[in-house]
């Protein structure tokens, strides 16, 4: 248990680091160069202060944002292969990320005005999207005084998947030019936010997740080797499989309601971090939200200088990174 309890503080001390210089570091970087003794210069006015307005109001908030949305995305994989017992899954595995897809372009097209709190309509209705999607694939799956079926889970996922797919082509097909345009650019996954209210709208649906993630952490090391195993070793195989479920879904419906589908930070952070610090949950799981916000970050940063002053959208930065990766994983595990 020491020996646990010194390499979760090694973790958290190194990748905590990690994330802390970046954060601090990529607000500094972009097309327009700021002076930083200008940025917290406490003597001007910050009505007047141009530098710190770029870092305070332009590019904190995109940071803050690629935090929260990498956190989401890499705790939810982690989560996701433990429970399907399967390297390749992800948060796009249970419907969810398709579900706050439509729900988003449905707002995006119909033009949707209605707000909730510091939610403006198309997040709002993209987490009601994601959180529906969730319910329909956890009523299919479940089934009373049994376990969740990981196997029924999974081919909800992927049926979801495929229909709901379907419904965003035709509703494309139907947009205009305009709306169009910004059903794909949100499809792609982009950080462009409007400020920090929705960072602080999506913190309590992240820190849910993340104590539920937190407390079933070490059984979720006996659950990725198999029910059987977890269930002689006394685990309460439904229940983790629930709470696994739920947090997953709530993790991924935080990370597409802010940012859109960003894609394969689910898939590659986990088995990156595992690399580093081997596959014990309870240091996985802490070191996998700590890297993906890091590696988000990072790609976001290219995103905002690669092809500057044009911006790219990070999904289309993940996905180059992403792609090959997944290939390589999957020769690897022919």
């Amino acid at each position: 248990m020491m020996a646990v309890r010194a390499r979760l503080a090694w973790t958290l001390l190194i990748f905590g680091g990690a994330l802390a210089v970046v954060v601090m570091t990529a607000p500094l970087v972009g097309s327009t160069h700021i002076d930083v003794a200008k940025v917290f210069d406490r003597s001007a006015r910050f009505e007047d202060n141009v530098d710190a307005q770029i870092f305070f109001i332009a590019r904190m908030p995109r940071v803050l944002a690629a935090v929260v949305v990498g956190a989401s995305l890499a705790a939810s994989g982690v989560i996701l292969q433990a429970l399907f017992r399967n390297p390749l899954a992800a948060p796009e595995t249970l419907g969810v990320s398709s579900g706050a897809a439509l729900g988003a372009i449905l707002a995006i097209t119909a033009g949707w005005t209605v707000t909730f709190g510091p939610f403006s309509p198309v997040p709002l209705a993209s987490l009601a999207g994601a959180l529906a999607a969730a319910a329909l694939v956890y009523l299919l799956a479940s089934a009373p005084r049994r376990p969740l079926s990981t196997a029924v889970l999974l081919l909800a996922g992927v049926t979801l998947n495929a229909f709901i797919s379907a419904v965003i082509m035709f509703v494309q097909y139907m947009a205009d030019f305009t709306q169009s345009f910004r059903v794909l650019r949100w499809l792609v996954g982009d950080l462009d936010v409007g400020g920090y209210a929705p960072i602080g709208a999506a913190l309590p649906l992240l820190s849910v997740a993340l104590v539920l993630a937190a407390a079933i952490a070490a059984r979720l090391n006996l659950l990725s080797v198999g029910t059987s195993a977890a269930a002689t070793r006394g685990i309460d195989v439904e229940r983790t499989q629930r709470l696994a479920f739920l947090s997953a879904s709530l993790a991924t419906s935080t990370a597409v309601s802010l940012a859109g589908p960003v894609a394969f930070v689910g898939i590659v952070v986990p088995h990156l971090v595992r690399l580093m610090v081997g596959v014990d949950h309870r240091i996985v799981l802490p070191a996998a939200v700590l890297f993906g916000a890091t590696f988000l970050v990072a790609c976001d940063l290219v995103a905002r200088t690669v092809l500057a002053p044009i911006e790219v959208p990070v999904g289309i930065v993940t996905a180059v990174i992403g792609g090959p990766f997944f290939l390589w994983l999957l020769i690897r595990r022919r």
